[in-house]
């Protein structure tokens, strides 16, 4: 599971990205990958650890709830990139 967020403010000359992902890591656990930063740059990457893959995926949709009541949203454009149907 992934998702990509972005906040863009041109008066504020802001433009932010956030990615998230839940992967297995070699170690059986499951691994929240995060990076955030300015659109068109490296970000910064965090990456949390937890014992199952339910609990990865909660704490991914907890966090992407947080972010879009900041002002982050998905371009219908990028959506394209997760359409699993075609």
């Amino acid at each position: 599971m992934q998702t990509y967020l972005e906040k863009r403010q041109p008066a504020q000359k802001m433009a932010r990205f956030y990615r998230m992902a839940v992967m297995p890591n070699l170690f059986g656990e499951w691994t929240l990958y995060r990076e955030w930063g300015r659109i068109g740059q490296g970000g910064q990457v965090r990456m949390d650890w937890f014992a199952d893959e339910n609990q990865a995926v909660a704490a991914l949709i907890t966090l992407e709830a947080s972010k879009r009541q900041r002002g982050y949203w998905v371009e219908p454009q990028q959506l394209a990139m997760f359409d699993l149907t075609g």
